[in-house]
């Protein structure tokens, strides 16, 4: 870069002429790396995967606004004396400002460079150490990385004495644990959570307090769940963290099991109600088809033989629209099949004396 500075100058005494040829040479500069991104996405074109055009794409625009501005720092650098007469008071400053926007640049394209090679290796079943679930982790951490190291590059590039900034937030830091226990109470048990996944962004969780719905969002701080009635639930991760968590979407399948017991008379046909109980579970549409519906002769009741059908559906919120169908029509084929479901009773006998 010297031995440029260097033979421009000797091309030509008019400062016009030199400046004219600064810009053309960036110009230049610019061409071809815009010309080298083109090739890159060319070639990317013919891989199996989009990850790399993804990554091309992000970095091009950056890239090229941060080449822009440091020919600029490079070219003030150089005519400032004879421009502006005062070097220190106008060309450091904006030198340093020109710095400070290739810094946050150069952050935000790292962050979105991160973010898309995480997102594209979390839905690789080979790769199993980026998992879905512990994405918001990933993400939060690196934006807080990201941000500790640009605002120490933009305080060393204003010649901010770093040493003694950490010395003070090192003292603010241990007040502020002391005044947002409760803050960071949550911030550790959002990330236990994350770590741990008991559950996952659209899974049907149900609460100690009884508040259900789907998980919309899992946060450093707190989780969002949607209700049944469209209400969003704001819960602080340290109250789930010490909750218990009933949650409808774990387990081998992903669709919730619904167990509806039936009793009916001892002189009743059990193959018959069987056929019954399943060709029920088949008719309705909310019931899944696989797993398939399955019946269980459970045990013999005081007053009735005891049955358990159990059905797969897809939608948690689906469960008590789904059990008043399977009732309901199981009702009715009982008694067109004059099957007796019998209930409790008692004989009473009073004595005369």
């Amino acid at each position: 870069m010297n031995l440029i500075f260097e033979i421009i100058p000797q091309l030509s005494d008019n400062i016009w002429i030199q400046v004219l040829s600064y810009i053309i040479l960036f110009i230049l500069v610019l061409f071809i790396i815009d010309r080298f991104f083109f090739l890159l996405l060319k070639l990317s074109s013919k891989t199996e995967t989009d990850l790399d055009q993804e990554l091309i794409t992000t970095i091009r625009k950056p890239l090229t606004i941060c080449v822009s501005l440091f020919g600029l720092i490079l070219i003030i650098d150089q005519f400032s004396n004879i421009f502006l007469g005062n070097k220190y008071s106008f060309f450091q400053i904006s030198n340093k400002i020109i710095l400070t926007f290739i810094i946050l640049i150069i952050s935000k394209t790292f962050n979105e460079v991160f973010t898309n090679f995480t997102r594209w290796y979390s839905n690789k079943d080979e790769y199993k150490f980026i998992q879905k679930q512990t994405l918001p982790l990933l993400d939060n951490s690196m934006k807080i990385l990201i941000f500790s190291v640009s605002l120490y590059l933009i305080l060393k590039c204003w010649s901010v004495d770093v040493t003694a900034v950490l010395a003070s937030a090192g003292v603010i830091g241990i007040a502020l644990g002391f005044a947002a226990k409760d803050t960071i109470s949550n911030l550790f048990s959002g990330i236990f959570i994350m770590v741990d996944s008991p559950y996952k962004e659209g899974d049907y969780i149900i609460l100690d307090d009884k508040q259900r719905g789907y998980v919309q969002d899992i946060g450093i701080r707190s989780t969002r769940i949607m209700t049944r009635d469209d209400v969003e639930i704001i819960i602080p991760n340290s109250v789930i963290a010490n909750s218990k968590i009933v949650n409808e979407c774990g387990g081998p399948y992903e669709k919730e099991r619904l167990k509806i017991p039936i009793g009916v008379g001892y002189d009743s046909d059990i193959d018959q109600v069987r056929k019954i109980l399943l060709n029920i579970a088949d008719s309705s549409s909310n019931v899944s088809s696989d797993p398939k519906p399955r019946v269980r002769f459970t045990s013999f009741g005081d007053s009735s033989l005891l049955f358990n059908l159990l059905v797969w559906i897809e939608h948690p919120e689906m469960r008590g629209r789904t059990i008043d169908d399977i009732n309901c029509k199981i009702f009715k084929q009982f008694k067109a099949e004059k099957i007796d479901i019998p209930f409790p009773q008692r004989n009473i006998h009073i004595e005369k004396h």
